[in-house]
């Protein structure tokens, strides 16, 4: 049985939002050669243009794109003029025209190029076999070893010759899976199987002879299927009839063939007694150019062809479920197989964990790493329950570390946290989940920051089923769950890690001193290979489409930005952004980074670490910038520490306070701000707690001058920079309510203990300091519930005063008022409000039930404005304002004059 596809070739643009450009591809076929590193598709034939070719609307819906992105926009928008800097930005939006069109000469579109791993890696095929790909582009030989195999390096290998890898190095190898004893192999070679489902219409006992016998009873009109029985019929009678015992033995005797029209003549004159419904299928020539398959045949019989369908369906028939190839076939990699790759090189043979492996044991009992073959039965593979929630407009983050959020001095497991961790997070009142160290790391006291294995879970917390169920359970929850992604450096471990992956010291990282880090002994990506970038940019793909993953926060750019990783000083000049230091390869890798996650997934979310605050960070890519939707604003958590470490309480500036916090005003809506993260916690670091409060255990609890200090300054730093900054605020678990200790992951200055790398939850069983803290936290995340605090856009900070430690500003009907004065308390302080009206306490730090003296009595909780003119506004508030305190007003009732 024959089977004809035709399917138009028609390359559809990816549909982006207003901020980024429209991906088209060139207005030329492109012809793909196989190569076993790319996906089968179809190509438009060189004599045949496209559709898209033939269409001017789309070439110039291209054109009005390209005419849309401005490389200079932002620049041009906030009226700066610099002009080494404008060429730097025209310069790198030329190379990243280039760059692309070298990635389309490979690949079909951005999309495709973003999808490594649906190719590369361990893959079931369904025609009874597994497949793996690797990139090594400088290895001669490579094989799969394992436990499947007693480790062979000769049994399961690439084939000989250059079948074996393709031009770019991508190798290829074949697992078959195995016969059972007594059976035999499948009669047809393309015999497909459904491994999702437990049993289908394969299973039912009928043979492929069979359904193509009721095909042809079926499908086919009578006749129609007589040259597919006897295909060889008329070349075997005209091979008689020319050159068989009975045919011409000479040249003479052969004569002169005669054309074809007198061939046609004397056919239709030796079969003029059939019926006219037998040259029904005549092909006539009649002259015309481009005539050649003029097909006489009539209305009825046309109608019907058309309407036909391939017989697809009677194929499909012949596909076998699970419960077949279960008990026919072995795989040839079971399910939890352990597994490397090996490899011959100029340098001698090595063995290495895949690349692309999704599941590894970086460290088993002192033994050699390696990949895990993760293929659950459908019956135990996890089935997804709950979608995204709803991106909201303000971003109340709880950062956690998944193997030290247990009570226990152990580490936690995902399922622990999912059980545990992920309620209280809930009932705190925050709104995402920003995770970090869950990506495989072969050394756990780095936190996850020297990552070895890119598309790996860690497998020291659990499975990867483990993982999507605490993702699909946080969704459930109404959490957005965001990863710390680690794309600007990587661990220079050899056999788990990429760092002379094969053989070669520039496979994936740049040589000499380029490829390692100044100071943390990493290695540094070669951002300019196709390769590597097709790397780097499906794995930002495979965490959002395999574990559902909503946002990325991209850790540490300054290191990959610039060549001195950061490690210079800034003065804030712009050639600063684009001198000899500036990686331009690694800006572009985080162009299309943003371009295509917010392409393939609109309600993506990308936050930029970078502690240059390079220019553009948030701007669209269309308009010149890098396309982030957040950057952190580290400067607030160095200032706080700063303050705390080494000045002294009556010395604070609040000058310095607000302009730290609020940042760039021009980007103030894009800020993630936070008085302290992991980096305050580990690693011999101290938590703003530790430094406030000391070691409580070796105190009385009771309300000391000391205690009382720490617990006021607490809540002032914590209110503050959650209400003063941008649309985003994140918080460390545990320092919401004031975690006596720090982090210390186990590493031999510690003698690998885990004593400090947990977190102290039972701490909120004493009703009394922590419980305060814990309390107030929650009811500051629900302020921002009811009043929608960080998506209210600008405020205005119209009180700042150095010497009574005074900030006073409005966020909408809001009225925020600090006093940071050590001592001075005031009973009638004025400051101005931009509304006549009464303003009543929606929240205040001096609260008994936070920790505070309760100093303010019920009766002035409610305050009616004056008509004084004051910061500039025609009315003004009386308040009382106690020492280290905050008080949160909202206007009640306006009052109309």
């Amino acid at each position: 049985m024959f089977i004809t596809l035709t399917a138009p070739t028609q390359c559809v643009p990816l549909q982006l939002n207003n901020n980024y450009p429209k991906f088209y591809l060139p207005n030329k076929p492109h012809f793909q050669k196989f190569k076993f590193s790319k996906k089968w598709r179809c190509s438009a034939s060189s004599n045949q243009p496209s559709k898209q070719q033939n269409q001017p609307r789309n070439a110039e819906a291209s054109s009005t794109s390209e005419k849309r992105v401005d490389p200079v926009g932002f620049l041009t928008r906030l009226g700066i003029t610099h002009r080494a800097f404008s060429l730097f930005l025209r310069e790198r939006h030329k190379a990243l025209k280039n760059r692309k069109d070298e990635i389309f000469e490979r690949f079909m579109n951005l999309k495709d190029f973003a999808s490594g791993y649906e190719l590369l890696g361990m893959h079931r095929h369904p025609q009874h076999r597994a497949d793996f790909m690797e990139w090594a582009p400088g290895a001669r030989y490579c094989a799969l070893v394992g436990d499947f195999n007693d480790w062979s390096p000769t049994e399961n290998s690439a084939r000989e010759g250059h079948l074996g890898h393709d031009d770019y190095g991508y190798w290829f190898v074949i697992l078959d899976d195995k016969l059972r004893d007594g059976e035999e192999a499948d009669d047809l070679y393309f015999q497909q199987y459904n491994y999702v489902d437990d049993c289908d219409k394969g299973d039912s006992g009928v043979s492929a002879q069979e359904i193509f016998q009721r095909a042809n009873d079926e499908y086919w009109e009578p006749g129609e299927d007589r040259y597919l029985k006897s295909r060889y019929e008329v070349a075997s009678k005209l091979y008689e009839q020319f050159f068989g015992p009975n045919g011409p033995q000479t040249m003479e005797e052969l004569e002169e063939i005669p054309d074809a029209e007198t061939r046609y003549k004397a056919y239709r004159e030796q079969h003029k007694d059939k019926p006219p419904e037998f040259f029904r299928y005549d092909v006539i020539d009649s002259g015309k150019e481009y005539d050649i398959y003029n097909v006489v045949d009539d209305p009825i019989s046309r109608e019907k062809f058309r309407k036909k369908k391939p017989p697809l369906a009677y194929w499909f028939e012949t596909r076998k479920g699970r419960k077949a190839w279960m008990n026919k076939y072995t795989p040839s990699l079971p399910h939890g197989s352990k597994y490397r790759v090996y490899f011959n090189t100029p340098e001698g043979p090595l063995e290495r964990v895949p690349a692309w492996a999704t599941y590894v044991l970086p460290d088993v009992e002192g033994n050699q790493p390696c990949a895990v073959h993760w293929e659950p039965p459908p019956e135990s593979a996890y089935k997804w329950m709950n979608k995204h929630p709803k991106v909201p407009k303000s971003l109340r983050i709880y950062e956690c570390h998944v193997g030290i959020s247990g009570l226990e001095p152990t580490i936690t497991s995902f399922n622990d946290f999912t059980e545990k961790t992920l309620p209280l997070i809930k009932k705190l009142g925050y709104n995402a989940v920003q995770l970090f160290g869950v990506i495989e790391h072969k050394d756990y006291f780095t936190a996850g920051y020297r990552v070895t294995n890119m598309y790996a879970v860690s497998s020291r917390f659990g499975t990867p089923e483990d993982f999507k169920h605490l993702i699909d359970e946080a969704h459930g929850l109404g959490l957005l769950i965001f990863l710390d992604i680690v794309h600007s450096y990587s661990a220079a471990d050899e056999m788990i890690g990429l760092s002379h992956f094969d053989g070669t010291n520039d496979c994936y990282f740049h040589t000499g001193k380029r490829g390692q880090h100044k100071y943390w002994g990493t290695r540094m990506f070669k951002y300019g290979d196709v390769d590597v970038l097709q790397y780097l940019l499906s794995n930002l793909n495979w965490w959002v489409e395999e574990y559902q993953i909503d946002g990325f926060q991209f850790h540490s750019l300054s290191s990959m930005i610039y060549t001195h990783n950061g490690f210079a000083t800034f003065t804030g000049e712009l050639e600063e952004y684009c001198n000899q230091y500036v990686d331009r390869d690694a800006l572009m890798y985080l162009i299309m980074a943003n371009e295509i996650l917010h392409a393939l997934h609109p309600n993506i979310i990308t936050i930029a670490e970078d502690a240059t605050y390079y220019p553009g960070l948030c701007e669209p890519t269309s308009q010149g910038g890098l396309g982030f939707d957040y950057y952190v604003n580290l400067s607030a958590s160095e200032m706080w520490l700063d303050f705390l470490e080494n000045v002294p309480d009556d010395k604070w500036n609040m000058s310095k306070i607000v302009t730290t916090l609020m940042g760039n005003k021009l980007q103030a809506d894009k800020m993630l701000l936070y008085a302290e993260n992991h980096n305050q916690s580990i690693s011999g670091g101290r938590s703003f707690a530790e430094i406030l409060l000391g070691n409580m255990e070796e105190q009385s609890l009771e309300s000391t001058e000391f205690l009382q200090r720490g617990i006021s300054l607490h809540k002032l730093i914590r209110l503050i920079t959650f209400t003063i900054g941008g649309r985003a605020y994140l918080n460390f678990m545990g320092n919401e309510f004031g975690h006596p200790k720090r982090v210390e992951f186990p590493a031999a200055s510690n003698n690998f203990s885990l004593e400090l790398a947990n977190r102290r939850w039972d701490l909120l069983a004493d009703q009394r300091i922590y419980s305060d803290l814990f309390a107030f936290d929650q009811d500051m995340m629900k302020l921002d519930q009811r009043e929608k605090v960080l998506s209210r856009g600008l405020l205005n900070v119209h009180h700042v005063k150095d010497d009574t430690m005074v900030i006073s500003y409005m966020r909408g009907p809001l009225l925020f008022i600090f006093n940071f004065h050590p001592t001075n308390s005031y009973e009638r302080y004025i400051v101005g409000v931009e509304e006549a009206g009464e303003y009543q306490i929606i929240l205040n730090t001096d609260e008994k039930k936070y920790g505070g003296r309760g100093i303010m009595s019920s009766e002035q909780y409610l305050q009616r404005s004056i008509r004084k003119r004051i910061d500039s506004l025609q009315d003004c508030l009386q308040v009382q304002l106690p020492n280290r305190t905050s008080q949160v007003y909202k206007l009640s009732r306006i009052l109309r004059t």
